[in-house]
């Protein structure tokens, strides 16, 4: 890194992990820059987007890897206004999915293959086993985070959706989906609104998640660190539970929390995936 370089990494670092406990700067670029800049963004305007956005964006994301190229993934773009309200009702009322110019459904999708095997006149014995499902997941996931990162190269804000596996069977049935394929997650694309524009989200230390050769779970003290930190950014935006602490004991310790989605194994069973 070069000395030009010093005084956008070390601010990068201190908002990705907060004052004190910033990791040892390395190399850098405008790519790590970009990257440790990621915000989730709740609020858009509905001006269109240049043509060709949704594209590129597409393109970016099949460039993403994919297991054994498979390719098991798909995505929606989804414009009606109809259909959009009643995936934001699902998603627990997140009017952003009704502003945005841009709305993509990614699906773990194992029903192409599906089709492929049929027109071969074949069976894909390996396809009705959780591995392919967990598979079509992650693959749906990496497509993703490449349509991310290049929309925020573009200058464009996104937030991810993961609570349309509130009813996944529901939002399949928006989407005509065909057996062996399920929404994931949604994710949103546009300029932000004025205010809106997001914060950069403090993150556990680094030393919380890298392990060196072996697993350590001595991490109180890491959590007890992040807590102060997290409760300071909640603060800012007026959320709650307030400490990271609080906040994974709301969101995991009641089956109220989970949205239904206590009963997604049923669903996806249900949607083609028998996750043997």
């Amino acid at each position: 890194m070069d000395g030009t370089q010093m005084p956008a990494a070390a601010a990068a670092l201190t908002a990705r992990y907060g004052a004190g406990a910033e990791p040892k700067a390395g190399p850098w670029n405008d790519t790590i820059a970009l990257l440790l800049s990621h915000r989730s963004v709740r609020g858009f305007k509905t001006d269109a987007l240049p043509a060709g956005t949704l594209e590129t964006l597409v393109a970016a994301a099949q460039s993403a890897a994919t297991s054994s190229n498979l390719q098991t993934w798909s995505v929606v773009a989804v414009d009606d206004p109809a259909v959009r309200k009643e995936l934001a009702t699902i998603a627990g009322n997140q009017k952003h999915i009704e502003q945005c110019p841009i709305f993509l459904v990614f699906l773990a999708d194992v029903s192409r293959n599906g089709r492929l095997a049929a027109e071969a006149g074949t069976e894909l014995a390996g396809m009705p086993y959780l591995e392919s499902f967990l598979v079509a997941a992650i693959d749906a996931a990496l497509a993703a985070q490449n349509a991310v990162v290049a929309a925020e190269s573009l200058g464009l804000a996104n937030v991810y959706i993961g609570a349309l596996r509130n009813d996944v069977q529901r939002v399949s049935a928006l989407l005509g989906l065909p057996p062996g394929a399920t929404p994931v997650f949604g994710l949103c694309v546009g300029h932000p609104l004025a205010g809106r524009e997001g914060e950069v989200k403090p993150r556990l230390p680094q030393a919380a998640v890298l392990h060196r050769e072996r697993y350590d779970a001595d991490d109180t003290g890491h959590r007890a660190a992040y807590d102060p930190r997290m409760a300071d950014f909640s603060a800012r935006h007026e959320m709650g539970p307030t400490t990271w602490t609080q906040r994974v004991i709301a969101r995991l310790g009641t089956m109220k929390a989970l949205n239904g989605r206590d009963r997604l194994k049923d669903a996806l069973v249900a949607l083609g995936f028998p996750l043997r």
